[in-house]
């Protein structure tokens, strides 16, 4: 059987993976809060770890294989939407749990075999906040129960810090009911407004009407799901702390020290142009809004893939345009085949910590070297479906380029050389109304008019025309256009000038 080796957060080094039980896998990553669309930091666990699940499956049979994958639907971010919009709770989660699966799925992304959600187990998290309490792990404040991180003494070492520097350096609740500062809720009380349910029970009463702390619901879940011990722990390193330490805390002090994750497992951040992805900064996009804007879900997954998960990850647009024509290429050596042979090249590098990059390395050498069922076979152990791209608009396009760099002269007007590279024919109206859209596209750039010049890219990609700045060896910026599909309306194109 394959071995795999996957770096263990808890232990600091890459260690075997060995399954509590090969027969059972199970596999938990911590999902969304669900009160908005996913950004694309989001969707960076979600591909991370339905890669780990694919190799999982393909290892030791998909029959043997389960991964959760949580809702948090109760949360005060919910509760703030629900009263801005006057709509309920229940409305608002649905929504966007749906806009989840499907963002997900235009990724490429399997559904995990369980999506539990947090107000389906409230009475488990009651239950486990009751045993918190009778072992003297959690006290109960001012209709709260809290939990005392100095009754455990191994409190930080998932993230590998002590109590002392954790008070030093975080932003925590100061509250006048906490014993010390970095002590966490597991159960908080709710106002006639807030949802609410009857509190964990002390002497045979209620501490509270009240609702769960964010914390408990993963240790209450995977506890009911998985039972007291499972295999892997996987969400973003943001969460390592507190996140994931206090979940840490709170089951081993329940059930033992040995109990809940064998495998803790973090994914870095994501940026965006060498940026940190940030609202103020304009570069804070949704996965919804980079397929509005004509990314294929396919070419956005590359991106991801092209990093190791452990590496910080930087998303631009030079990487997703180097991502559709590496597709194309794979696209164009893939060919139907029953074979579902598996390179073992590439279940080697991905077997090593999940090296998705070194896994799409030798896919090129895979599709340089006219190996087309390997190809197939193991693309799609990664989550990539070549002959789905191949059938697909966007792999088979119409390029046009503005090679000459004097239309950024002022005052110069001129027809471009243009370069057509592509498939089959189009007409010369789609042809010249094309070619316009991207020297009206150019010039408010040169201009500097970045919302008109954002709102035509955004209305081209709609129409399926893809526009892209690039700059010349001189020095100067060319642009391009590419028609995702022979079928474009020219009238459309020519009413966005």
């Amino acid at each position: 059987m394959t071995e795999i080796k996957l770096y263990n957060t808890k232990t600091r080094q890459r260690d075997l993976f060995s399954p509590l039980d090969p027969d059972n896998v199970r596999m938990y990553v911590c999902g969304p809060t669900v009160y908005d669309r996913a950004h694309i930091g989001n969707a960076r666990p979600v591909i991370v770890f339905d890669v780990l699940y694919r190799l999982l499956r393909h290892v030791y049979g998909a029959e043997h294989v389960t991964y959760a994958r949580n809702f948090t639907d109760v949360d005060d971010k919910i509760n703030a939407r629900a009263a801005e919009t006057g709509r309920s709770i229940r409305e608002i989660t649905d929504e966007t749990i749906q806009w989840y699966l499907e963002d997900m799925g235009a990724l490429g992304n399997l559904e995990p075999d369980l999506a539990p959600r947090a107000t389906e187990y409230i009475a488990q998290m009651v239950t486990m906040i009751e045993d918190l309490i009778a072992s003297g792990h959690a006290y109960v404040a001012e209709g709260h129960v809290l939990f005392d991180v100095t009754s455990y003494e191994k409190y930080g070492s998932l993230s590998g810090r002590s109590i002392d520097d954790m008070i030093a350096g975080a932003r925590v609740e100061v509250a006048p009911y906490k014993r010390n500062p970095m002590d966490f809720v597991l159960w908080k009380p709710s106002s006639d407004e807030q949802p609410g349910w009857e509190g964990p029970k002390v002497d045979g009463e209620p501490v509270s009407w009240g609702r769960p702390g964010w914390h408990i619901e993963c240790s209450a879940m995977t506890k009911a799901l998985f039972g007291e011990r499972f295999d892997i722990h996987g969400g973003g390193l943001d969460l390592a702390f507190p996140h994931h330490e206090n979940e840490k805390a709170q089951s081993c002090c329940e059930t033992g020290e040995d109990s809940f994750a064998q495998v803790w497992m973090h994914n870095e951040m994501l940026q965006v142009e060498g940026k940190k992805m940030s609202k103020s900064l304009g570069n804070f996009f949704s996965v919804k809004e980079l397929l509005d804007q004509g990314y294929p879900g396919e070419v956005i997954r590359f991106v991801y893939l092209s990093t190791h998960y452990r590496k910080p990850m930087d998303w631009t647009e030079k990487k997703a345009r180097e991502a559709k024509e590496t597709l194309r290429k794979w696209a164009t050596q893939s060919e139907r085949s029953s074979s579902e042979d598996v390179d073992g090249e590439v279940l080697e590098f991905l077997s090593d910590d999940l090296n998705t990059w070194g896994a799409i390395s030798r896919l090129n050498e895979l599709c340089s070297n006219d190996e087309r069922k390997a190809l197939n076979a193991s693309a799609k152990l990664i989550g990539i479906d070549l002959l789905a791209i191949a059938e697909s608009n966007w792999a088979k396009p119409f390029h046009f380029e503005l090679e000459d760099g004097t239309f950024w002269e002022e005052g110069i007007d001129y027809q471009p050389t243009v370069g057509v590279i592509g498939w089959g024919k189009i007409s010369d109206t789609l042809r010249d109304a094309a070619l316009d859209v991207v020297r009206i596209w150019l010039r408010y750039r040169r201009n500097e008019d970045w919302d008109n010049a954002d709102r035509l890219k955004l209305e081209a990609n709609k129409l399926g025309v893809e526009l892209v700045a690039s700059r010349s060896t001189n020095g100067v910026n060319n642009g391009s256009a590419e028609l995702q599909a022979s079928n474009v309306d020219p009238a459309k194109l020519e009413a966005l000038k």
